[in-house]
């Protein structure tokens, strides 16, 4: 006989509290407070749809901004149920700190936003340049080795506020930042004089981006797990939040246990049979959350489309 996925500590405060506490950045399209105060973006959007799995309303949930040296001890000291701040997954993480993580739900790497009156045209040519590098992050350790293989110097300018990156830049302090590619391109739009700058071709490291949670909640693991694959699995069945209605009377075994129309699913898992739907209806697929927040940055999908049309992204049968 199956056993349930253990309900630990961390969903034992989410359902008594009624509502999942969720650490975030601060990079335009991903994650925002806009105008109003009310947070906007892309990781945003999937704790929307987290919210409305645990607790049915996508509104059960708390943002708050956590610069990359607080986030991770925050999360182990119970400060935060999940980060949704772009966290990279790595085996030290995973095994070292016992933090668990989601499916990547970004494809990222660490690019060099560079001065163009520089006239380099690769990461390359920055031999002895001096670059702003935010501390406590994977980035310092794979700019070291990108220029220890290259048999290049260059000179580092830690930054713990990336909201500084961008002075540091315009003022002449350095001659590049490096961030994930996904943080440049934000970056690059809130300078003075955007066209100044540009945005070099490699990527010095594999960046998979993912929902992180602390260890010994099998069930909210899985309830991260499935609340992404849902999202996916919407987009490869062609099931959006405008077209989801018409879906609700299909025939297709698989679409009908998806959305609920057969609630034998939901009802073997825990789950409201129309937990799904709700998540399309309200939020959309990953294609249109990523349309919506992305997009209008200039973000072309890549790596993060579905795996039908070329990329990585793939959901697991929901039986």
């Amino acid at each position: 006989m199956a056993t349930a996925a253990y309900a630990g500590p961390t969903l034992d405060k989410i359902t008594s509290r009624g509502s999942i506490k969720a650490g975030v950045g601060t990079t335009p399209g991903f994650f925002s407070p806009d105008s109003s105060g009310r947070w906007q973006g892309f990781f945003v959007d999937i704790g929307r749809a987290l919210a409305i799995t645990a607790l049915g309303d996508p509104e059960k949930i708390e943002f708050t901004s956590s610069s990359p040296q607080q986030r991770l001890p925050a999360l182990q000291a119970g400060e935060f149920d999940i980060l949704l701040s772009g966290v990279t997954i790595t085996p030290t993480r995973a095994l070292q700190l016992g933090f668990h993580f989601g499916p990547t739900v970004f494809y990222d790497g660490q690019g060099l936003l560079v001065r163009k009156d520089l006239g380099v045209t690769s990461a390359a040519e920055l031999d002895g340049a001096t670059i702003g590098v935010q501390s406590g992050t994977t980035g310092e350790l794979n700019l070291a080795d990108f220029f220890r293989k290259q048999g290049k110097s260059f000179k580092p300018l830690t930054i713990e506020d990336t909201r500084q990156f961008n002075a540091a830049l315009e003022e002449g302090r350095v001659d590049a930042i490096t961030q994930d590619s996904a943080d440049l391109v934000g970056k690059q739009r809130q300078l003075k004089n955007p066209e100044n700058y540009v945005l070099l071709p490699e990527r010095l490291s594999k960046e998979p981006l993912a929902p992180a949670i602390a260890g010994g909640d099998d069930r909210w693991l899985e309830l991260v797990n499935w609340t992404v694959y849902a999202l996916i699995q919407a987009e490869e069945l062609g099931i959006t939040s405008e077209n989801v209605d018409t879906f609700l009377d299909s025939q297709d075994p698989s679409i009908r246990r998806f959305l609920g129309a057969d609630p034998s699913l939901a009802q073997a898992i825990g789950l409201d049979p129309k937990w799904a739907y709700n998540i399309i209806k309200n939020v959309g697929n990953y294609g249109e959350v990523f349309e919506r927040h992305l997009k209008p940055l200039g973000w072309e999908r890549g790596y993060n489309n579905i795996w039908t049309n070329g990329g990585l992204l793939y959901s697991p049968p929901f039986r």
